[in-house]
């Protein structure tokens, strides 16, 4: 037997290893594919030991050694009904014919990242592991971790964690207990501005510089000011908007205030300031931070 795990998705991927080891009997065996010898398919493939009736072998990383990954088609039919075969490849060159045959002969599980459209799935997920962590949390609170931590799942995963240990849990008890992500951060920049905050802007600022790259920061300012934008040009609801840009449909659920109470000529003019900043990050040699803060001294007066 032979299974697949494809995927850049490591905590799936860990997660169906797992699960493949725990409905094992015996002691898996592991190998680095990169470093594995031609010589060494037939003890690997066909062989058995003396020890045990059945086998379950893991390869990681056998399509970085083109050698082995170029013959593999001619062993698959010979891999026995007691040897089970895993393959762990992050990112297999899918047009050989390797592949295509794995597609044949294997079982092929997929584990993509997840990306900013696949939030409701995310927000299921955590419900999910929370309850099986023994925590309860609701769709709200699901909602809050997802749009303060972001797609990562194992960050998630040891959010979910973090928080089961706890008798009761809060939106305060989220913010205080669980770091934002960058994304989040920045969020909560922009809102300070849109609100006329401009203490809070400058506290915030001297707080990310201590950690925080700039232009990233930029960049992220830059994209909350498009799906601003996105929003105050479009006469849908929010989460239909969120779904055509493939954003995070809480985010712009916060954001739709703002853009409703700014209108298109609110709007405009804060494109118009991050447009200037961004032409003044590239052409001046000021404190990218100076210009953030400036930027956002700006918008809070529109």
């Amino acid at each position: 037997m032979i299974t697949v795990l494809i995927g850049e998705n490591s905590f799936e991927t860990t997660r169906a290893l797992e699960k493949i080891a725990a409905d094992f009997a015996g002691m898996a065996e592991k190998f680095d594919g990169e470093s594995l010898e031609l010589s060494q398919l037939p003890d690997l493939l066909l062989g058995g030991t003396l020890f045990a009736t059945e086998r379950l072998i893991i390869i990681r990383h056998l399509s970085d050694n083109k050698q082995l990954w170029d013959v593999l088609p001619d062993w698959l039919e010979k891999v026995g009904s007691d040897t089970h075969v895993v393959l762990v490849e992050p990112k297999p060159d899918k047009r050989t014919k390797t592949y295509k045959d794995l597609k044949k002969f294997a079982e092929v599980q997929e584990f993509h990242l997840w990306s900013d459209r696949d939030v409701m799935l995310a927000e299921k997920w955590v419900s999910e592991e929370a309850k099986r962590q023994g925590l309860v949390l609701d769709k709200k609170l699901a909602q809050q971790l997802v749009t303060r931590i972001g797609m990562d799942q194992w960050q998630l995963y040891h959010a979910v964690e973090k928080l089961a240990v706890l008798s009761d849990v809060t939106p305060e008890v989220i913010d205080q207990t669980i770091e934002a992500n960058p994304t989040e951060n920045v969020f909560n920049l922009l809102d300070a501005a849109l609100r006329s905050d401009t203490q809070k802007v400058s506290n915030m600022i001297r707080t990310l510089q201590l950690s925080q790259d700039p232009y990233m920061t930029f960049g992220l300012l830059g994209g909350q000011v498009f799906q601003l934008a996105a929003l105050a040009v479009s006469d849908r609801p929010s989460s239909e908007v969120a779904k055509d840009i493939g954003a995070h449909p809480y985010a712009l659920g916060k954001l739709a205030p703002f853009a409703k109470k700014l209108g298109r000529s609110g709007t405009k003019k804060i494109v118009k300031i991050f447009a200037d900043a961004d032409t003044a990050m590239k052409s001046t040699a000021t404190d990218p931070w100076i210009l953030i803060e400036q930027a956002l001294i700006k918008t809070a007066s529109v």
